[in-house]
């Protein structure tokens, strides 16, 4: 069979989608067998694939910018997507939605439902195309795979889809995701201005990611000679949150990094005394289980998979309470043989999740559709 799969994701976005798209392509050719790969993409600036794809055949679109295409598809619901990428047995789109397709079978990954609980947290462009679509694309789809089994739960409940049709396949950790050597940790902590020690939080600067509750949490922090370093770039609805960190009276310890690069992720995260995670809602958390994959003690919030992902490796702190996580904080960093154990644990935990397994789980979907 020839599957095609839509990387435009990867090309386009550095984290989220992007990663997983990226990841999951780089190690689907191991599964291939005698199946046939399609990777396609829009390159009319032709900047070429920035990564490799083992097993796979990059197609990409020179002719027109992707912009103008998806734009064509948002409000004209045409030209095909297949007139673009070519004909295949199987088309997986991993970004959400399925555009116009005249052939094949149809696989969707739809991460989580965050704009369907949590609409003031979305993007106002995206919440609005998303509600257009979502039902179409889920009437249309042969397989809606997702994250984590909570988020399965949530698209059989929110949408009207046959459960059967829907698949939880679990992210993976980066191999290279691992505890570097302590000069490598060092090194990079002086090249980005990171002196003192201090708890981290990674990901996107969204309202959904609660930061203003770890604001809070950690000025009420005693006893803790440390700084609270945010990672991640500026997404949607952020200016409020950069207000509430210059206001905060503890704003001269608070540091954001905005975007690192993923080969200085793991000395980050390792040079961490906590990492920390108070989001409302995640359909998965990845950056808890690579903190983990880098001896990283996690405190996580109970926020939609975030409990189901890390286990019982992490401490999950209950609801919201600025007292709650301040006291939860407080007691690990006051506890170094708690630190070791959650250590320990989390590396166990974290080596569970690969994306080989990702990729090998995603191609059995594929044949089930086909067969």
């Amino acid at each position: 069979m020839r599957i095609c799969i839509d990387i435009q994701a990867a090309v386009a976005q550095r984290a989220g989608i992007g990663r997983y798209t990226k990841s999951l392509v780089e190690h689907l050719g191991e599964f291939a067998g005698q199946d046939e790969i399609d990777l396609f993409y829009f390159d009319f600036k032709r900047v070429g694939l920035p990564f490799k794809t083992p097993n796979a055949r990059p197609v990409p679109c020179r002719w027109i910018p992707g912009r103008f295409a998806q734009q064509a598809w948002k409000r004209l619901h045409w030209p095909p997507f297949d007139w673009f990428a070519g004909r295949a047995d199987l088309y997986h789109f991993p970004n959400f939605t399925i555009p116009p397709l005249t052939r094949g079978r149809r696989v969707v990954t739809i991460h989580d439902m965050s704009f369907v609980r949590h609409p003031e947290f979305a993007e106002s462009r995206n919440l609005s195309y998303l509600s257009a679509v979502i039902h179409d694309t889920v009437r249309r789809a042969d397989a809606i795979l997702t994250d984590s089994s909570f988020s399965a739960d949530e698209i059989r409940k929110l949408l009207p889809v046959d459960p059967d049709r829907v698949f939880p396949v679990p992210l993976g950790v980066d191999p290279r995701c691992t505890r570097p050597a302590a000069p490598l940790i060092d090194a990079t902590r002086r090249r980005l201005g990171l002196d003192r020690p201090y708890l981290l939080a990674v990901g996107t600067l969204e309202p959904r990611k609660n930061l203003p509750l770890l604001f809070e949490a950690f000025e009420r922090l005693r006893g803790y000679d440390g700084d609270l370093v945010l990672a991640g770039m500026k997404g949607w609805k952020y200016e409020p949150i950069l207000e509430r960190l210059r206001a905060s009276p503890a704003a001269g310890r608070i540091r954001y990094l905005e975007y690192v690069a993923e080969d200085d992720l793991p000395a980050l995260y390792a040079g961490a005394t906590l990492f920390v995670l108070p989001s409302f809602y995640e359909g998965f958390g990845l950056p808890p289980l690579e903190a983990m994959a880098c001896g990283t003690p996690v405190v996580a919030s109970t926020g939609g998979s975030l409990p189901e992902i890390v286990g019982p490796a992490a401490v999950i702190v209950p609801g919201f309470e600025p007292d709650a996580w301040t006291a939860a904080l407080g007691a690990l960093l006051a506890d170094g043989d708690r630190r070791a154990a959650l250590s320990a644990a989390g590396l166990r935990h974290a080596a569970t999740f690969t994306w080989r397994d990702t990729a090998r789980r995603t191609f059995d979907v594929y044949r089930r559709v086909l067969s």
